[in-house]
């Protein structure tokens, strides 16, 4: 069964709680639970966050060489906006990953405007909340069976 990996970085462990206006009130639990449930039997996920840096470079590395994972998908929270390191790490890995933000950044502050991922990404998902992510699933599972 193919795998994908879904990574969570600084801040996401807090939704639900933090900013619910911006991030709305579901939490990442509810978000991985649902989640589990609609893919179930399609696909095997393997949820990750971290506020540190180096731990999601390191998670992001570790699917090097590993042919059942087929793709990530990936919001790098606030390191969208700063981190070459996790960039590079992405880059390095060759599988296909889409980039989610809950929020439209592009609705928001300048800087926020700014990914050093899209580029990089199959495809870029902004502003649709939780449903992002099973959109972005979706279609890494539809571009595994092309």
């Amino acid at each position: 069964m193919p795998q994908i990996l879904i990574i969570n970085g600084p801040n996401l462990n807090l939704l639900g709680a933090r900013e619910p206006e911006t991030y709305g009130s579901t939490t990442l639990a509810e978000i991985e639970d649902g989640l589990r449930q609609r893919f179930s039997g399609r696909c095997e996920m393997e949820f990750f966050q971290s506020n540190h840096e180096g731990e999601l470079i390191d998670r992001v590395q570790s699917v090097l060489g590993n042919d059942d994972v087929i793709g990530f998908v990936m919001n790098p929270g606030g390191f969208t906006h700063t981190s070459v390191a996790l960039r590079d790490a992405v880059a390095a890995v060759d599988k296909p990953f889409i980039e989610v933000h809950l929020s439209n950044v592009f609705a928001r502050e300048e800087f926020r405007h700014v990914s050093y991922f899209s580029d990089l990404a199959a495809g870029v998902i902004s502003g649709l909340g939780p449903a992002g992510y099973g959109a972005a699933v979706d279609v890494l599972l539809e571009r595994a069976s092309a």
